[in-house]
């Protein structure tokens, strides 16, 4: 018997489930709001585990075409004190397989490959089945259909969460505002050597700021901070040179070659860090579950997209190569996802408390014990 399965969100988890469901020869519907793929940036660059993406990845039949586009040179650090002087310089490890680098925009054209995505599909309700056979989605557009299984992985604010859990994203305390450059090599030589090969880092008192290579030049810079929801409402968002000098001020005192990456950076984007409970999990519902930060949004430091993948892999696995009670396999989906994600939902937590913290030397510490003596 083959299931009517739908999956809402196109982003990396919920296109590792189509993918592996598809290697399987299994139908499944993605549905995803976004009216392209190239609708909207697609973000920096992400590192992927070999045991968390990775793994999902090999699920796919797709580890060689990832080890293809991937940057294994994008795992060199530098960190700087706010003077500018290096405290830390971590370089690349090329036969080192562990976290290479892949821009998000061609790990989504991966996954994406021979899917059958439903763009410009808005999801705004799942009414999970009661004397209806099977699970209701509801449609901006008025549309709806019905489903044996929905999988809801779309993200921090997620239409789907709601036919599970009451529970809602919560505010960490913690902002980052990301810019980026372009072209560094050319236009910002003397930038493009303070970022090295992978990524540079300064940290003090409840902030930083971090630059980040892509592929082809691209640079993403964030910079982090402790400060209210509301810091900004001074400024006008859509504003760049306002928001640009409010960040200026912020770091006010730092060293000219670090700030350089603020003075030069293009359209910034504003983006509060939201979290849910550490240990977030609900009632079993049948023909509704949640993956990635659908399920468990957790501070992003790298784990995230990594356990959002293998979910959707072992979820769609479970289902194409497990027995017909498809119920029994999202259960067990659950509890194995539950007990994984509230590990790394601790790890990052505590990890975003050092990374953003009234002590610089915490951040230094903690990647003392994470990057190789």
């Amino acid at each position: 018997m083959r299931h009517r399965i739908a999956v809402v969100g196109g982003g990396p988890g919920g296109l590792a489930f189509a993918r592996v469901l598809h290697r399987h020869g299994y139908p499944v519907a993605v549905l995803e709001r976004d009216p392209a793929p190239d609708a909207r940036p697609p973000g920096g660059t992400l590192d992927l585990h070999e045991g968390l993406g990775q793994l999902a990845l090999d699920k796919a039949g797709l580890l060689t075409e990832f080890q293809a586009l991937s940057r294994p040179e994008g795992q060199a650090m530098r960190i700087l004190d706010t003077d500018g002087t290096v405290l830390r310089d971590w370089p690349a490890r090329p036969d080192d397989p562990a976290n290479p680098e892949i821009d998000r925009g061609q790990l989504r054209d991966l996954l994406l490959g021979p899917l059958d995505v439903q763009w410009g599909r808005d999801v705004t309700q799942v009414v999970p089945g009661e004397d209806r056979d099977g699970v209701l989605v509801r449609f901006a557009d008025g549309g709806q259909e019905t489903f044996d299984l929905v999988v809801g992985a779309d993200g921090a604010w997620s239409r789907i969460r709601p036919a599970v859990s009451s529970v809602t994203p919560h505010y960490t305390g913690v902002t980052s505002v990301e810019t980026s450059l372009d072209d560094v090599d050319t236009r910002h030589p003397d930038l493009a050597r303070l970022i090295g090969d992978g990524s540079v880092a300064a940290y003090g008192v409840n902030r930083s700021l971090v630059a980040q290579r892509n592929s082809g030049g691209h640079v993403k810079v964030y910079a982090k901070f402790r400060a209210p929801l509301d810091w900004h409402a001074s400024l006008d968002l859509a504003d760049d040179e306002a928001v640009r000098s409010g960040l200026l001020a912020l770091f006010d005192g730092w060293a000219a070659p670090v700030l350089d990456l603020l003075r030069h950076g293009t359209a910034f984007v504003h983006r509060p860090f939201y979290v849910l409970p550490v240990s977030h999990t609900w009632t079993h519902v049948p023909g509704v579950t949640l993956l990635g930060d659908a399920a468990h949004l957790m501070p992003p430091l790298g784990a995230g997209a990594n356990l959002a993948m293998l979910e959707g892999a072992e979820l769609a696995e479970a289902i194409a190569t497990g027995p017909d009670d498809l119920d029994a396999a999202v259960r067990a989906f659950e509890e194995q996802m539950w007990a994984r994600a509230g590990k790394w939902a601790k790890i990052t937590t505590a990890g975003l408390e050092r990374l953003v913290s009234p002590d610089p030397a915490e951040a230094l510490a903690l990647f003392d014990q994470v990057q190789p003596s």
